[in-house]
């Protein structure tokens, strides 16, 4: 496949904050742009950590991705700047529609040996994010906007740097985005995407599969949005 976009910011923890809701009492959500080319391992970009690490962090959610697209609809509708990091993201991409990625797309960054990202699920926000923020009813907005970026796991490990070229390698077929699989998933949707991954398209991450399972099992609530 042809590239697709390119990588604009690459983002990490810059100062911790106090956050009472995490067991560590403190967060790292607060993430600054680097200078230069990043390794990538299995659990994120060098130099980041994810101090709340079952709900933002880990190998299925090693890496976290915001469109350039979707932080400047947020910054008119908010009047404000979203630079990249603002959003605890490790990643901005210009040209990628990140949200309508579907679940297990592979992303390649750089050369035809570089850095090779699966997407793995939607971000969630929290009450950490809601603090960040500062806005009224945050958590609810951003929701309801549906623009979440996604989480992605490391299959091959890399260097990155702002202006590489961002190829998406791999797509499983199943057609079941990222927005698909947010908030309120359709039972229907998700049964699709428990059969491409008993198929063999693409192996889902065990935290995204238990999501699916319970959307199944269970028309969601309005108020069902944990993915944990």
């Amino acid at each position: 496949m042809s590239s697709s976009g390119r990588v604009t910011a690459v983002c990490v923890v810059h100062t911790y904050h106090p956050e009472p809701t995490n067991p560590g009492g403190m967060t790292a959500i607060d993430k600054r742009p680097l200078v230069g080319r990043v390794e990538v391992g299995p659990l994120g970009v060098s130099g980041d950590i994810q101090l709340d690490a079952e709900h933002h962090g880990g190998e299925e959610q090693a890496v976290y991705v915001y469109a350039d697209e979707d932080a400047a609809w947020w910054a008119a509708q908010l009047g404000r700047e979203i630079p990249p990091g603002r959003f605890g993201e490790n990643l901005r991409l210009a040209g990628v529609d990140v949200t309508a990625a579907e679940i297990g797309e592979r992303w390649r960054i750089g050369g035809p040996d570089g850095l090779l990202l699966q997407v793995t699920m939607p971000r969630v926000p929290c009450a950490t994010f809601q603090r960040r923020m500062d806005e009224p009813h945050w958590v609810k907005r951003f929701a309801d906007a549906g623009r979440t970026g996604a989480y992605l796991s490391v299959v091959r490990t890399g260097a990155v740097a702002a202006g590489d070229e961002v190829t998406v390698e791999f797509r499983p077929g199943h057609g079941v985005t990222v927005a698909d699989s947010f908030l309120r998933p359709e039972p229907a949707v998700m049964q699709r995407l428990l059969d491409a991954d008993a198929a063999g398209a693409f192996e889902l991450t065990p935290k995204m599969r238990r999501h699916a399972r319970r959307a199944v099992a269970t028309p969601p609530r309005r108020d069902q949005a944990n993915l944990a």
